[in-house]
């Protein structure tokens, strides 16, 4: 996933172990086990949560793992990857099902329909992307914006892929090459780059990222994966349900962006006072994390929208017990994912590739952008593959400038997003929430990923012209 987030922070220790294998087993284990994870499901039809437990066991003893740590391995990643994304999701349902019933996702959507033209829409909604994804996580912002996503795309008739690249671009853009999401922000302080400086060049990288990799990229991707608009979130008015009243724009909206401002406040504190003890930073903290940030949302939400419907509690209760059904598939498909990531980077497999990569003379920038890659590839943790391609390159930075560390730094951004695949929890959730199958999802998330990456890693070089 291009995903900088939460989940991810467990493994910073593990991608740092010793391998207990020699490289070429470590690397074939790894391959045995995506093949392996792919023919299972593709081939026989076995359910992903199935294929992901079996692949992940299987490369873990492939690598050399003990069975016990191997078993230890990926229930400890599963468990970590539904504390965080687990928890995100739910709570996203919840949200999601609550804004579909009130008739407030109605609201916004006729408002997006109405004012923008079929051809504009995938650039409105890469913008709203990019927006929302500035200062959240990716999978706070997916949570939030998969209604509004499958909504609009049933009201005006666009193709899904056209309303979903477009927004998932905007999102992960933000995620791989702008601080303060926590990736970007860790390589800066690990690189001692300029904060600043380092904003401002990602915001640059970003935008024609996202141009190129969501609504450039949209039509392609449409034709690729012409699926359907999947029937969650059908909205009261497509139920024939509609409340007697619905909340308003500005209410709606007010609660679909709480969470982000309550990120965006916590994101400018961090960098203000960093480090800060004071009373008003500790509550800012903790309103900003996005576990919180998204209850709230939720909470909120049970007055604004519930409420302004004419909701009683009853109905309210309805609301969250369906809302958790349809998605206890996606949950434990998207754990078994974070566990198969926790076995490959336990073996030990990033830091061998990342070794190997680092013993070339190429570019610095190159270079940066090649050691995120494998380890992305390799772990499936673009935290990780940050992370340690900063530590590798960390003793470059001696004979760097400040904006050139800044570039350093946005070039490992850019590789950490690179190849979202089986590994990668991320890859799991676009799949089942949008209905697509392997193909599909690699024709599209996965194109839209490496998109992203090669584009930032070529704006960085372009500015590396003229700095």
């Amino acid at each position: 996933m291009a995903l900088l987030s939460p989940p991810d922070s467990f493994v910073f220790a593990a991608a740092e172990a010793a391998a207990p294998a020699p490289a070429g087993q470590l690397i074939g284990a790894a391959l045995i086990g995506v093949a392996l994870i792919v023919v299972l499901i593709t081939w026989a039809k076995l359910h992903p949560f199935l294929a992901l437990t079996i692949g992940a066991l299987t490369t873990g003893l492939i690598a050399g793992l003990a069975i016990a740590d191997t078993v230890s391995s990926f229930t400890g990643g599963f468990g970590s990857t539904m504390g965080g994304v687990g928890i995100l999701v739910a709570l996203g349902a919840i949200y999601g099902k609550l804004l579909a019933d009130s008739g407030g996702a109605d609201r916004i959507v006729d408002t997006l329909v109405a004012r923008a033209t079929p051809r504009s829409l995938p650039w409105v909604m890469g913008l709203i992307g990019a927006i929302i994804g500035l200062p959240m996580f990716f999978e706070v912002g997916l949570v939030l914006l998969v209604p509004v996503i499958i909504l609009v795309a049933r009201r005006s008739g666009v193709a899904l892929m056209k309303i979903a690249i477009p927004t998932l671009a905007g999102l992960s853009a933000m995620h791989g090459l702008v601080p303060p999401h926590p990736g970007p922000l860790a390589a800066i302080d690990a690189l001692g780059a300029n904060l600043g400086i380092t904003l401002a060049f990602g915001v640059i990288v970003a935008i024609p990222a996202v141009i190129i990799a969501g609504p450039l990229f949209a039509p392609i991707a449409a034709r690729w994966a012409p699926v359907p608009v999947p029937d969650l979130f059908v909205s009261a008015e497509e139920k024939g349900d509609e409340p007697a009243r619905r909340p308003s724009f500005v209410a709606t909206l007010g609660s679909i962006l709480l969470p982000v401002v309550l990120m965006l406040v916590k994101a400018v504190a961090d960098i203000v006072a960093p480090g800060s003890t004071a009373a008003w930073k500790v509550v800012l903290d903790f309103l900003g994390m996005p576990v919180i940030a998204l209850l709230l949302a939720v909470i909120v939400g049970f007055v604004i929208l519930g409420r302004g419907a004419g909701f009683d509690r009853d109905r309210l209760t309805a609301v969250v017990g369906s809302s958790l059904g349809p998605i206890a598939g996606i949950l434990l498909i998207v754990g078994a994912g974070g566990g198969f990531k926790q076995v490959l980077v336990d073996t030990g497999i990033g830091q061998v590739i990342a070794d190997l990569v680092a013993g070339s003379s190429i570019s610095v920038l190159v270079l940066a952008w090649v050691v995120a890659v494998v380890i992305r590839i390799a772990t499936g943790s673009a935290t990780v593959a940050t992370i340690t391609a900063a530590g590798i390159l960390q003793p470059l930075t001696e004979t760097l400038d400040g904006p050139m560390t800044a570039l350093l730094v946005l070039a490992i951004g850019a590789g950490s997003v690179f190849l979202s695949h089986v590994n990668d929890a991320g890859f799991w959730l676009i799949k089942e929430y949008f209905g697509l199958d392997i193909p599909q999802t690699l024709k599209t998330w996965t194109v839209l990923e490496c998109t992203i990456s090669v584009t930032g890693l070529a704006g960085v070089l372009v500015i590396s012209a003229f700095v």
